[in-house]
């Protein structure tokens, strides 16, 4: 909980800065209906397989699953429907152009609620590591680690 009180449910792709390069990023809004905003709040979302692309200047997100709201009834939401995503214009186009570049791709990092309560979805534009590239961020990661370590435990 924040210092106003309000719930700042967040969800993480944590596959996202594992697989990807990031290049550049964006926070957009998504077009929810009720019942997926409640099932955000109760952190009942997963990014691992969504994937972002833009048609017609709009950007929608895709493969993004939020559970179904329990306390729904028949009006309740499909888990895994396509949604818009909400930017400006220079964005939208600034996007394409760099998506039309070769192995570049629009993956969602997290969700998260900003201080006036509104669902936000940062982006990354990313281009997909190569195996090697795998191998360096986990033998940076596993050093910083010792590193932290050894420091903790002469401070």
């Amino acid at each position: 909980m924040s210092e106003k009180g309000r719930n700042t449910t967040v969800i993480f792709n944590r596959k996202a800065s594992y697989e990807y390069e990031l290049i550049d990023s964006y926070t957009a809004g998504i077009q929810l209906r009720g019942t997926e905003v409640k099932s955000l709040r109760l952190g009942r979302a997963n990014l691992q397989e969504a994937y972002c692309f833009v048609e017609n200047d709009e950007v929608f997100i895709k493969g993004m699953n939020i559970s179904e709201y329990d306390k729904a009834s028949y009006n309740n939401h499909d888990p895994l429907r396509v949604r818009k995503l909400l930017l400006k214009k220079k964005e939208i186009v600034k996007m394409r152009k760099a998506l039309e570049q070769k192995g570049l791709t629009l993956v969602p990092q997290k969700i998260y609620f900003n201080d006036r309560n509104f669902v936000k979805l940062d982006l990354i534009l990313a281009k997909g590591k190569k195996l090697y590239d795998k191998r360096d961020s986990v033998k940076e990661k596993d050093t910083k680690r010792e590193l932290d370590r050894h420091m903790k435990k002469y401070a």
